[in-house]
């Protein structure tokens, strides 16, 4: 499920967007920026659908006395409901697949259930009005989508808002802006983006990365190594909107530094309790030489992958960012909170789409490009 915080409105306060911008939603009340708010909400979230999920299960498996026509009715009513209250936030975030399936699965499902209802035996003709009244509102839900999907384009291996400056010139961007990039993790995902870098200044003024590799661990390198690489990829990037200055800009190259050099010690010092551990095993010496080879860390990390976890001394590439950030003080949408929203980190890996919905940044789109 989506981690980012539900948005009251698919609009901002001017009216409806336009089909040639893009900004995450603002919060109605400054209550639903709050952690403790994110926590009631996504906690909320989750049992409703665990609960949805097992009452549809139940239903299915003849677990409840109900008969046929009833049962329809109620199941797709539950999860109509659900959908409506949630719709405004998924169809914002579009570009996340998650968000995507939220829509997708309980319309297919609710329709066919609505279309059941509706042709088969009932106690009282209330029934067949309720279930063609479900179905108008699942043919409702549909056009929402459907007009959604005019907002996007699909951009390598998923959708990304329609007005993207695909490949901005490494030019524009600021010191603290996130460049989201495509790769391996994308495709498996179907979206646009699946790795994250962010744009540090050095003392001499030059332009530079900071990320986490699976095969690196975390580095800082040259810019050019992701705006020149042609066809072979393409990126997006967001700047910070509050942006940096000259003083906080140095301390965030200084904080990028110091996770660099902690994350070589780690890893320095992992790799010599593997040696350890492997050369306690009874096994010939050449085997032990793979091992090591196989076993060798190079400072990524790998259950930050599947989990939304940040540690002290290893990360992801947009976990990496994200402790950056922090520790800068922006203020960003929490990620990785776990299921239930309480910082278990379990099934909620920290997804870099997911920041085109953040509130501390917003989109470099075509009209900067058209503007400089």
């Amino acid at each position: 499920m989506s981690s980012s915080l539900p948005a009251p409105s698919s609009h901002g306060p001017d009216g409806p967007p336009s089909l040639h911008s893009f900004s995450p939603s603002r919060s109605s009340v400054s209550l639903q920026t709050t952690p403790a708010y994110f926590v009631l909400i996504k906690a909320a979230n989750t049992v409703t659908y665990i609960w949805l999920l097992l009452l549809t299960w139940r239903f299915f498996d003849h677990k409840l006395d109900w008969k046929l026509s009833t049962g329809c009715v109620i199941v797709s009513g539950a999860w109509l409901v659900l959908t409506r209250i949630k719709v405004d936030h998924l169809l914002q975030t579009y570009f996340d697949v998650l968000s995507r399936i939220e829509i997708q699965i309980p319309a297919i499902l609710g329709v066919t259930l609505s279309v059941v209802a509706l042709f088969s035996r009932v106690y009282h003709p209330y029934f067949h009005v309720a279930a063609l009244g479900e179905l108008a509102g699942w043919v409702y839900m549909y056009l929402l989508y459907r007009r959604n999907q005019s907002r996007f384009k699909k951009q390598g291996y998923g959708p990304v808002p329609v007005n993207t400056w695909v490949n901005p010139p490494a030019s524009v961007l600021r010191a603290g802006d996130l460049i989201l990039t495509s790769g391996r993790i994308a495709m498996g995902l179907h979206e646009s983006v699946g790795h994250a870098e962010m744009v540090v200044v050095m003392p001499d003024g030059k332009k530079m990365l900071f990320s986490s590799y699976m095969d690196k661990g975390t580095i800082i390198h040259p810019v050019e190594e992701v705006t020149q690489q042609g066809e072979k990829s393409h990126y997006i990037a967001l700047h910070l909107k509050k942006q940096w200055s000259a003083e906080e800009s140095a301390k965030a190259t200084e904080i990028a530094e110091s996770m660099v050099a902690v994350n070589e010690k780690w890893a320095a010092e992992e790799n010599k309790r593997i040696d350890k551990r492997i050369d306690f095993l009874p096994i010939p010496a050449d085997w032990k030489d793979k091992l090591k080879t196989k076993m060798h860390t190079s400072g990524y990390d790998w259950f930050g992958t599947f989990m939304g976890r940040t540690t002290e001394d290893r990360w992801t590439c947009i976990g990496a960012a994200l402790v950056l950030y922090h520790r800068m003080g922006v203020h960003t949408n929490p990620y990785g909170t776990g299921l239930l929203g309480f910082g278990t980190s379990i099934f909620d890996p920290i997804l870099p789409v997911r920041f085109l919905a953040d509130p501390a940044f917003e989109l470099i789109t075509k009209d900067e490009a058209q503007a400089s």
